[in-house]
């Protein structure tokens, strides 16, 4: 099975994408759907894809649930509840009996305390993802990960993946620090991490020789049965497109056997977000 373990829909007439203006992102500032994304999945041969939350609302989870259900190809939804609120495990709860409903997603890069995700008030809403067997997708950047390194520590039962790489700068070309800190939480953790967003962390025309450091860490880090490929769609459209970062990734990941190549476009997915068919 081939699954895109990373995209998203959105309607911005919604009202709660804040980031999403026309100013910001011209190329993308409009509705995406199923019917969008189709075409795409088909060009590729992927069959699956989880749904991943881009507003921090209970509305837009709400919205990507009921997408889920009409969508076949839609596996699982990693939506957003409120981690620091005094309802948050109640809410969880709830939340959770909905079979659609794979995971969370605090947008940790988006708010003001990079160590926001270790304070006491957020740790009864961990507890009660763990009880619900939710997958728990940090959104993080590189200045973030200490404060994951740390939480991974004090939780080892949390099933947590790093998206996106942790966005190294790759137009920067700063790696060292970055490789350092992933290298230390593959080894001292369990987490996976997202084969995902890197094309829009690097050069405007980027290169797979641009791609291939950072690719390559996360392959001799995490290792393949901890990788996991996703388009990052419609935001990829900034980037050059599905097709070219799916392209990419297949000739970035060439050195891999054909069954390390099936778990990171696919087997690792459907193991971590218990994906079954």
């Amino acid at each position: 099975m081939r699954i895109d373990a990373h995209q998203h829909f959105w309607r911005p007439g919604r009202g709660d994408y804040g980031w999403l203006t026309p100013e910001a992102h011209p190329a993308i500032c409009r509705d995406f759907g199923p019917d969008d994304l189709a075409p795409l999945l088909d060009g590729a041969g992927v069959e699956r894809t989880v749904l991943v939350q881009a507003a921090p609302t209970a509305a837009e989870t709400a919205f990507l649930l009921g997408l889920a259900a009409a969508t076949p190809f839609v596996a699982g939804v990693v939506g957003w509840a409120d981690l620091e609120a005094p309802g948050a495990p109640a809410a969880i709860a709830a939340l959770a009996t909905d079979p659609n409903l794979v995971g969370l997603r605090p947008m940790l890069q988006d708010l003001a305390d990079d160590a926001w995700i270790l304070r006491p008030s957020v740790a009864p809403a961990l507890d009660a993802m763990e009880r619900a067997g939710l997958r728990f997708d940090a959104l993080v950047k590189p200045r973030h990960l200490p404060h994951l390194a740390r939480l991974l520590a004090a939780r080892p039962a949390l099933k947590v993946v790093i998206d996106h790489g942790a966005k190294p700068d790759i137009a920067g070309r700063d790696i060292d620090r970055w490789a350092a800190e992933m290298r230390a939480i593959a080894a001292n953790s369990g987490a996976c991490c997202k084969l995902s967003g890197l094309v829009t962390e690097a050069d405007e025309k980027w290169t797979e020789g641009d791609l291939a450091p950072y690719v390559d860490l996360l392959l001799d880090a995490f290792g393949p049965a901890r990788l996991m490929w996703g388009s990052d769609w419609p935001v990829v459209n900034e980037a050059g497109g599905y097709a070219a970062w799916h392209s990419a990734a297949a000739a970035l990941t060439e050195r891999c056997s054909p069954d390390d190549r099936d778990l990171i476009f696919g087997g690792t997915a459907a193991a971590f977000y218990a994906i079954t068919s």
